[in-house]
Parts: structure tokens; C-alpha cells; sequence
């Protein structure tokens, strides 16, 4: 309707019959209403259904993406956990190779260095497990004498001390089903060593191929301001994860080493193995300081019959890991990597759902990657000062 009073208001002469253009040269002030009917005839709006049926095909492409990433776990995951490892040491690669070492050298002395630290980790926690193992009969004993004072305020439970001598709770069924759970442990042997396996030799040809993946992805764009997006972003990449995983490691370090004084002094068993799960727990934002903070109070009730000194050691670690999380890590890591806490704790249930204990731990790597690509593509421009005079 607004089309048509516009043009009936324009007068009609031999030149306006010919066209609209014309007329609106004359006559400025039509030329804009001109200008926008044209526009609205000739770009009609999309249909509903059409764009309907365009969301449609996106949301069926990410189901089936997903469900792909889902049933091909058991090569996705020690494929992904080797890339971003290798992209973590990148910066140790980029400093070795100005050195002069070979690349091959490189990643041999790069892989190596990564199983001796997975070696020491698994060495360091196999003697308090088997001390763990062997003292399992009297760990069931004192958990149920120890949980029952606090089990019998809630009576709509129906547990009672004869809930632990008899039936499927009982400390004999418990250790009688143990022998399930080993067959079930030694089951899922096979393809954890075969998941190892293709860690390893992932992250050695990652290591070794680095630059070659480099020039390739590079070389993939015929644009040249895409190839040096794409070059800028690869070296942040690298840059972030080598830089964050490097200086968390040794703040994490010193939470595991604090944990093990806290479990010593509050009179924990194995204080050694609470302070390397504190270490690896720290790495997993949110669930891993509130599942060890939970651990150690139960730890705790087990142990000390008072409950003031039964909770101190989870008081203590909490207090800690929220001073190094909140005051020493962004003193030292800056203000500029923060991550939003609702995207993070999304991603680490996200990822955990997907692949597990070690999707959790791939959660903030992965959400680092994404960060620092979207910080590159949509780089904002500094605004400049202005100068006096």
C-alpha cells in the first residue's frame, strides 16, 4: 500500500510512464521513497518455511556430528587428547628446534618426557592403592561404624549395623563382589592400552609433522589476509595453552603438595595419593575442588570421631583452593584469559557426558581453543588516543 501512494503521489509525464528513475532525479525528495520500493520489490522476504527447513538441516547435521563424535570415542579421544598435549608443548618444540634439534629428535624427546611423567604419576600412587587394597576389609568396618551414628537420625533409610553384617551391603558381599569388579576393570583393560597406544603414537607424529600441519593448514586459504588470520591463530593457540597449562601445572603442583601436608596433619591415610588427586583435580574446574572437598569430609568422618576435627582438613583444602584460584592464579595469569564460569561448567558437563573422566579434563583446553579463535576472528580495534594540538 505504501508503494502505491508513493507512486501515485510522484506526477505522471511522458518520462515517468517510461520509469520511476526519471522522476525521482527531479525531485530528491521522492527519490528516496523510489529507492525503497525498488528494493522491497526486487528482494522479496524468505519464506518461513524456507528458513524453517534451513534450521532444520543444521540441527540434523549437529545431531548426527555429535552422535559421529559419541560412537567413535575410543579413537576421538586419544586423537584430541593428543593434539592439544602437542599444541600445549608447542612452545617447548618451537624452543628446541631453534636449538637445533631435528624435528624427529624433538618429538621423540617430547613424547618421552610426557610417558616418564605419566610413569612417575602411576608409580608414585601404586604403592598407597595397594596399601589401600590390602587394608580394604578394615577401610568397610570403620566406614560403617563411623556412618552409622549419622545414618540412624534417618530412619526413613531402614539401615541398621545388621544392614552391614548381613545382606547386599554387608562388608562379605562387598568384598565377595570385588572379583567383579575386577573382571570389569581387566575388561576395559585392553582398550585402555590400545587408547594409550594411540596416544602415544598420535602425539609423536603430531610432534613431528608440526610444521608440515602448519604450512598445510596455512597454505589451504588462496586468500592471503585469511592465511595470516589463520597463522595468527595457530600461534596464540599454542601460545595460550603452552603458557596456561605451564604455569598451572606448577600453581597446581603446590595445591597437591599443600594437600598431602593437610591429609598428614589431619591424620589421613595415604597423604601422598590425596595430594596427587588434588593435583589432577584442580585441572577440572568446579567439579574437581567440589568432589575432593566432598571426598576429604567424608575422609574425615571416617576417621576422627569428633566432627569439628573430622571436617577440618576439607575446611582447610576449600580455604586454599579458593584463595589460589581466586588471588595467586589471576595475579600471575592476568585478567585476559578468564573464561565465563556458566560456558566452562556447560563445557565440562558437556564433555564429560560425551567422553567421560577424560572429557572432563579436555573441557578447559578445548574451551581455551575456542576462546582464543573467537578472540581472533573478532578482533576488536583499539581505540586510539588523542593527541593534543
Amino acid at each position: 500500500m505504501e508503494i502505491d501512494k508513493t507512486a501515485g503521489s510522484q506526477p505522471r509525464g511522458p518520462a515517468g510512464r517510461e520509469g520511476g528513475s526519471s522522476s525521482g532525479r527531479n525531485t530528491p525528495q521522492g527519490s528516496g521513497n523510489d529507492t525503497a520500493a525498488s528494493e522491497l520489490v526486487d528482494d522479496p522476504p524468505q519464506s518461513q518455511l524456507q528458513v524453517a527447513a534451513s534450521w532444520a538441516t543444521i540441527g540434523i547435521f549437529l545431531i548426527l556430528a555429535l552422535a559421529g563424535v559419541y560412537m567413535m570415542s575410543i579413537i576421538l579421544i586419544p586423537v584430541t587428547l593428543a593434539v592439544v598435549v602437542g599444541m600445549i608443548l608447542g612452545l617447548a618444540a618451537e624452543k628446541l628446534s631453534k636449538l637445533g634439534v631435528p624435528r624427529i629428535l624433538n618429538a621423540v624427546l617430547l613424547s618421552s618426557a610426557v610417558a616418564l611423567a605419566i610413569f612417575l604419576i602411576i608409580n608414585a600412587l601404586a604403592g598407597p592403592l595397594a596399601k589401600l587394597a590390602q587394608e580394604a576389609p578394615d577401610f568397610f568396618q570403620r566406614t560403617s561404624d563411623r556412618l552409622m551414628p549419622y545414618l540412624d537420625r534417618f530412619k526413613w533409610l531402614h539401615i541398621s549395623p545388621e544392614t552391614f553384617q548381613s545382606g547386599p551391603m554387608s562388608i562379605s558381599t562387598l568384598l565377595e563382589n570385588s572379583g567383579n569388579v575386577l573382571h570389569v576393570v581387566s575388561s576395559n583393560l585392553t582398550p585402555a592400552i590400545v587408547q594409550i597406544l594411540i596416544f602415544f603414537a598420535a602425539l609423536l607424529l603430531f610432534l613431528a609433522s608440526r610444521i608440515t600441519l602448519r604450512k598445510t593448514i596455512i597454505m589451504a586459504f588462496s586468500n592471503r589476509a585469511a592465511r595470516l588470520t589463520t597463522i595468527r591463530i595457530i600461534n596464540a593457540v599454542e601460545q595460550v595453552l603452552g603458557f596456561y597449562f605451564a604455569t598451572a601445572s606448577l600453581i597446581y603442583a603446590g595445591i597437591g603438595v599443600a594437600m598431602t601436608i593437610i591429609a598428614y596433619v589431619g591424620g589421613l591415610s595415604v597423604p601422598v595419593l590425596w595430594g596427587v588427586f588434588a593435583f589432577v583435580a584442580s585441572f577440572i574446574p568446579f567439579l574437581g575442588v567440589t568432589t575432593m572437598t566432598i571426598a576429604l569430609a567424608i575422609a574425615g568422618i571416617i576417621t576422627h570421631s569428633d566432627i569439628v576435627i573430622a571436617l577440618a582438613p576439607a575446611i582447610v583444602f576449600f580455604a586454599v583452593h579458593l584463595a589460589v584460584e581466586n588471588l595467586v592464579f589471576p595475579a600471575i595469569m592476568g585478567r585476559q584469559w578468564e573464561l565465563n564460569p556458566f560456558v566452562v561448567f556447560f563445557a565440562i558437563i558437556f564433555w564429560t557426558w560425551m567422553w567421560g573422566a577424560v572429557g572432563a579434563m579436555l573441557a578447559l583446553p578445548l574451551s581455551l581453543i575456542v576462546m582464543t579463535v573467537i578472540n581472533e576472528l573478532f578482533i576488536e580495534e583499539k581505540v586510539q588516543p588523542q593527541l593534543p594540538g
